[in-house]
């Protein structure tokens, strides 16, 4: 009876300690530890500098979410504007959608020779219905803020004549900012 006690205690002590050994698990991540990334015309863009804000303007009675990133010669800007603000430093969750009013502005710009020196060209607009920015979670504690943002910006391009020569569209997809941080300002 006691070898049979010793061998069923030496079985459970095997099974114990084969399962105390670490599982190796290989997975595809598909989150990003990027703060601010984004698909430019079918190429992943993530940019070297960022800034992001909430401003409340008291005399608009207006708060803004802006965020501008920059890298490759490229620059994406977000801009959505609540009327009826509030002076505190969070911002509303929810869906916003490019409409036609300045409520919400995305556009795209790429670096280019203006006169003698180099800056940002805005490529096309963003039509009403073309454009959006979800906003899933803040923590106003840590200041940072998260969410998505798509958009395609269409640029007509013109003859002399005032004929359509050529329509460029870029496409703005898969946009991400994750823990993004942001100040916060009043005036």
């Amino acid at each position: 009876m006691r070898k049979i006690q010793l061998i069923v205690l030496l079985l459970i002590s095997a099974i114990f300690i084969q399962s105390c050994k670490k599982d190796v698990v290989t997975s595809a991540s598909t989150t990003s530890d990027k703060e601010l990334s984004a698909n430019i015309n079918g190429t992943a863009w993530a940019p070297d500098t960022i800034a992001a804000a909430i401003t409340y303007n008291a005399a608009l009675n207006t708060k803004s979410f802006t965020v501008q990133g920059t890298a490759d010669e490229k620059r994406i800007n977000i801009n959505i504007t609540l009327a009826n603000g509030t002076n505190t430093n969070d911002f509303t969750l929810g869906n916003y959608k490019v409409d036609g009013t300045s409520r919400v502005q995305l556009t795209y710009s790429t670096l280019e020779l203006i006169g003698d020196t180099y800056g940002y060209k805005q490529v096309g607009e963003v039509e009403a219905g073309s454009g959006s920015v979800t906003i899933t979670s803040i923590d106003p504690t840590k200041n940072v803020i998260t969410g998505y943002y798509s958009f395609t910006a269409k640029k007509v391009n013109y003859d002399l004549n005032g004929n359509i020569e050529s329509i460029e569209i870029s496409q703005i997809l898969l946009g991400t900012f994750t823990n993004l941080p942001y100040t916060f300002s009043a005036n």
